[in-house]
């Protein structure tokens, strides 16, 4: 029997997944949750062979949680559920691992087989992401996207130095080569492109 958990911001979407899923007699579903947070603690907690994972969810998005698992040598395997064809964030999971990316609006059946075949060592990704991926590299560097996040998150020149040991001069440095590099006029313009396309 192959365990699942779904971590899914949207409990219609969440539920009806469930349902659908619990229908299949080798895999049952053995939690719902609704936040980055409470997916990760329930992956560690339970251990589930497989979670279907939604990137923009509250908290902690699913990209989040499958960095952090990656790094706590976690065995369960991620499979992202996305709407959103962004090159940014195929990039990001392919980094971390996934092993699984995946359009919300395919059916049941080919997800319910995308789930076995992950069981198996195979890798399912949806070919309109690939193609998508391929469209658009990100130009920030990982410590430019570091910098920009924590400004998204509202942290402060001051605060992010302490975070990243960097003086307030290089965080500025940071903040200028990034809106140089976007072609865009500010931070708010800087952090507003970066989401749209999944670069952070």
């Amino acid at each position: 029997m192959i365990r699942i958990v779904i971590a899914e911001d949207q409990g219609m979407l969440r539920g009806a997944l469930g349902s659908l899923l619990d229908l299949e007699d080798d895999l049952i579903v053995v939690d719902q949750v609704r936040n980055g947070e409470e997916a990760l603690r329930t992956i560690l907690a339970l251990k589930p062979d497989v979670c279907l994972m939604d990137i923009e969810m509250p908290i902690k998005s699913g990209l989040d949680v499958a960095e952090e698992l990656k790094v706590l040598g976690s065995e369960c395997k991620i499979i992202i559920l996305t709407t959103f064809a962004r090159p940014g964030y195929f990039e990001r999971a392919v980094k971390v691992d996934v092993h699984g990316y995946l359009l919300k609006d395919g059916s049941s059946d080919e997800l319910a087989e995308a789930i076995r075949n992950v069981m198996r060592g195979k890798r399912e990704f949806a070919p309109e992401l690939i193609f998508g991926s391929m469209k658009e590299e990100n130009p920030l560097t990982d410590r430019e996207r570091e910098v920009l996040r924590m400004v998204a998150d509202g942290k402060t020149a001051k605060e992010i130095s302490a975070a990243l040991y960097l003086s307030a001069g290089t965080v500025r440095n940071y903040m200028s080569e990034i809106i140089s590099k976007l072609q865009v006029k500010n931070r708010i313009e800087a952090i507003s492109l970066a989401e749209k396309k999944g670069w952070i």
